[in-house]
């Protein structure tokens, strides 16, 4: 059974709750998943300033537990079109894995929130790439495989690099049903991907 880990950076919880969808999407499909999250390197009175609920009840990841999975998908709020200090500190601690092409032909995917429509989920996907390839990582892209996302009627996050959600410039905006659908079909093609290529192998 290929094993897939979902690394998520998380502050007001959106990114969070489109990786339970990813993970209810991998699970259905017969795929190990488990949910980690990044250090956080805000203090707890930043956080508290900031109005931040308590983190999610999920694990803090250690570098070297990248090398455990057989892909990730990584979940990134974006910061001026790029992923947060939180997560580009813990893809930096990644040089040993690199030196030793560790994570050399892993799958992986991303999921992203943003802030408004135009706030950087592609760009964000474009500055993740380049890591993935430094580890040459096997980057898996979701396209337009959902019809919500030719939806013009209303906002719906996302892009052919991933499932992603609006969130409003105060975080008021709730990940909605057709962005969750989105997360949810990419974590079942993911999935379908890492079983095929597992069969393959063996």
């Amino acid at each position: 059974m290929p094993k897939v880990y979902i690394v998520i950076y998380t502050l007001y919880h959106h990114v969070y709750k489109m990786a339970t969808a990813v993970k209810e999407g991998l699970e259905a499909n017969g795929v190990d998943v488990q949910l980690f999250q990044v250090e956080e390197t805000l203090s707890d009175e930043v956080l508290t300033k900031m109005n931040a609920p308590p983190k999610p009840n999920i694990p803090v990841i250690k570098i070297d537990q990248l090398t455990e999975a057989d892909g990730i998908v990584f979940g990134l709020p974006t910061r001026f079109g790029i992923f947060p200090a939180q997560m580009k500190a813990f893809l930096d601690a990644s040089g040993k894995l690199w030196a030793t092409g560790a994570l050399s032909g892993k799958f992986v995917a991303t999921i992203f929130s943003t802030a408004s429509q135009h706030g950087g989920q592609e760009t964000t996907a474009l500055n993740a790439v380049t890591y993935f390839a430094h580890h040459g990582m096997i980057y898996v892209p979701f396209g337009f495989a959902n019809p919500a996302m030719f939806d013009t009627t209303e906002v719906v996050g996302g892009s052919a690099y991933g499932a992603g959600t609006i969130t409003n410039g105060d975080g008021s905006r709730q990940p909605s049903e057709k962005e969750l659908a989105i997360a949810k079909q990419q974590g079942e093609t993911f999935a379908k991907l890492m079983t095929t290529y597992e069969t393959g192998k063996t």
